[in-house]
């Protein structure tokens, strides 16, 4: 095991070297309570725990994770665990993690490795998850699967035997890597899947969003000229609750179709060097880098709020914006003031990362419920590949339609809602290429 002590620049920490390391373990009880409420919230992945709990098909597995330490990632892990798996984790975003959660995973026996502001431990964290030999990878933003092919290339090629992708900004790096031939074993895109892609994304990514907002700075939404960059499934469902609120929603976009989608769902659509002299409320969505630079933030007006909901904390520029700043100061939690040398200010939230969760709880419970139940799915099946001696491609893989149906269908069932069936006369006419007029 590796380097006990981390740098822990943060005041106190509980851990144990080799099984946990965590801000506070006194925290258990209020993470615990954290958990029951989700798990309430979550009756698909409660499903799935009820139906593995008995033949443990994980057993003698061990997944090492490297995602947002929420209350609906514990349901995750729990699951994980009581269907037999030896579970590691680590976070993904330094400002993503709920201490009280981290501390009742710790204390119900998971290693797990990750606090509030981890930033000069991010990847100790994620390399004492790697310390436990996985033989399967869950990550949300490539992180861990980057490490482990980098740095335990030997155990990437010869002891994993798969792993899952949570993130658009994820599997575009796997992808990337595919590409390269330095992907060393099989990933599901579980971002791709219509049940997170369309959902978590959406309806999630739209909510939280607006939630960390508020929470970090309580300003009134309505009447806003509220811009967000990029019209992709996030930035699509920030807009639309933005606009539900009463904003003036600005979309600016690199893509025709997305842009003129936009325009259909009523949105204003023009360049982020026209928005950036109108906006009141910036949120970046995009997974690249320098969408919102110094150009911008020399042309925005007094009191303009800046926030990112994508991945990284890249998309906005915030070293020119300190070169652009005579000061600086926190004046709530997770918003910080910048004084331009105009006298102008700007207000960056949560320090450029996900404003979501940063600064709020992440998505809801409902939608997370879904996401993750493609996870555990995914997993189940790299487990069944291999105990069947299947070899599946070291590429980024596509889950079959089937399991969308399938927890689509469970989720519906799990909320009392019926839909209809298709009659056999039905089906054999959409099968018939000689019906005509």
């Amino acid at each position: 095991m590796g380097n006990y002590p981390p740098k822990k620049s943060q005041g106190f920490f509980s851990e144990v070297e080799g099984k946990y390391c965590v801000r506070d373990i006194s925290l258990a009880e209020e993470g615990r309570l954290l958990i029951d409420w989700a798990e309430s919230r979550m009756p698909v992945l409660m499903a799935l725990r009820k139906k593995f709990a008995e033949t443990k098909p994980f057993k003698g597995y061990t997944i090492a994770g490297c995602l947002h330490v929420t209350k609906e990632t514990a349901v995750l892990i729990r699951t994980f665990a009581a269907a037999g798996a030896n579970v590691t984790w680590s976070g993904c975003n330094p400002l993503s993690t709920n201490d009280a959660v981290a501390a009742a995973l710790a204390d119900e026996g998971i290693s797990i490795y990750a606090w509030y502001g981890n930033h000069p431990d991010f990847y100790w964290c994620i390399e004492r998850t790697i310390d436990h030999n996985p033989h399967l990878t869950l990550d949300d933003g490539c992180d861990l699967i980057n490490t482990v092919h980098e740095s335990y290339e030997t155990m990437a090629k010869n002891q994993i035997i798969g792993g899952t992708e949570e993130t658009t900004t994820g599997v575009q790096r796997l992808r990337a890597r595919q590409k390269a031939g330095k992907l060393f074993y099989p990933v599901f895109a579980v971002n791709d899947t219509e049940t997170k892609w369309d959902f978590d994304n959406v309806y999630g990514t739209g909510q939280s969003t607006i939630d960390g907002i508020i929470r970090a700075t309580s300003v009134l939404i309505a009447g806003q000229n509220f811009v967000v960059a990029g019209h992709g499934h996030c930035g699509s469902g920030v807009a639309k609750r933005a606009k539900g609120l009463g904003a003036n929603t600005i979309c600016t976009e690199v893509k025709a179709t997305a842009a003129l989608k936009a325009i259909l769902e009523g949105h204003e659509v023009m360049s982020m060097h026209e928005a950036a002299k109108v906006g009141d409320i910036f949120v970046t969505a995009t997974g690249v880098k320098d969408v919102i630079r110094k150009w911008h933030f020399e042309n925005m007006k007094d009191g303009a709020i800046v926030c990112n909901t994508g991945h990284y904390d890249a998309e906005i520029n915030i070293p020119e914006l300190e070169e652009l700043s005579v000061s600086k100061r926190t004046i709530r939690p997770n918003c910080e003031e910048y004084t331009l040398k105009d006298g102008r200010r700007i207000f960056l939230l949560a320090q450029g990362r996900l404003i979501n969760l940063a600064a709020a709880e992440g998505h809801p419970s409902e939608v997370m419920d879904m996401s993750f139940a493609n996870q555990f799915m995914a997993h189940l099946r790299l487990v069944e590949a291999h105990k069947n001696g299947e070899k599946l491609p070291c590429e980024v893989l596509d889950l079959p339609q089937e399991q969308d149906e399938f927890i689509a269908k469970t989720k519906l069932e799990m909320l009392g809602i019926s839909i209809d069936q298709l009659t056999e006369e039905q089906i054999a006419y959409i099968n018939n290429y000689n019906a005509g007029t």
